[in-house]
């Protein structure tokens, strides 16, 4: 493999690691708003990248979709669930809502402020600093709506379970199946056009707000 592709194979991994960092402790920090501190217990509220690694969905998928051949540079991942106690939060079904969110909605503010770095990069002609922000971008973005697909554990399943009144029990009876069903989905291209073109239109909507082309 160029050694070219495996160095920008790295960056991106970086990338995705401290992206993730963000996303779980938007997740651990809302919930201990909310009330449930079982997460700052645990030392969840946290920007240490260690806390919040998945064996699965923070190193091997990753590290298969940037490495393997014919894999495409289509990079996505999740981190380790952040736990949360609902029968702590304040107002349960709001706080669920309210810390589901968090992470996205962390990813989705990250996505703004890289942008407007790879403004000032454009701004202080710092290429470099201008490709690497706006790459950056769009891995947050990628994120973003990758975790509002309602599959368990993505974000987007504890938004189903929510707004359908599902049990929990039920919920955790869905979730065994939760990473092969992530697994066969990703494999999908409409799944992939849908993630990719929602992520491109929001990502192309920043640049314009900034300025960009």
């Amino acid at each position: 493999m160029d050694t070219n592709v495996i160095a920008d194979g790295l960056i991106q991994y970086l990338m995705l690691i401290a992206l993730l960092t963000f996303h779980e402790f938007g997740h651990a920090w809302t919930a201990w708003k909310c009330g449930d501190d079982t997460a700052r217990l645990q030392g969840r509220v946290s920007l240490n990248p260690i806390v919040h690694i998945d064996p699965i969905g923070t190193v091997i998928l990753p590290l298969l979709m940037i490495f393997m051949p014919g894999a495409g540079r289509f990079l996505i991942g999740w981190a380790k669930p952040v736990p949360v106690n609902s029968y702590n939060f304040n107002r349960p079904n709001r706080d669920d809502i309210l810390v589901t969110m968090a992470g996205p909605g962390m990813n989705l503010l990250l996505a703004v402020a890289l942008v407007a770095l790879a403004r000032a990069g454009i701004i202080f002609h710092v290429a470099a600093m201008q490709e690497l922000c706006v790459q950056a971008a769009y891995l947050s973005l990628i994120l973003c709506f990758f975790n509002l697909i309602p599959v368990p554990p993505l974000d987007g399943s504890h938004v189903l379970r929510v707004a359908t009144g599902m049990s929990h029990e039920t919920y955790a009876n869905f979730a065994r199946f939760g990473f092969i069903i992530i697994i066969v989905l990703l494999q999908l291209p409409p799944v992939q056009w849908v993630l990719g073109t929602v992520t491109f239109g929001t990502l192309n909507l920043l640049m314009r707000i900034f300025g960009m082309a």
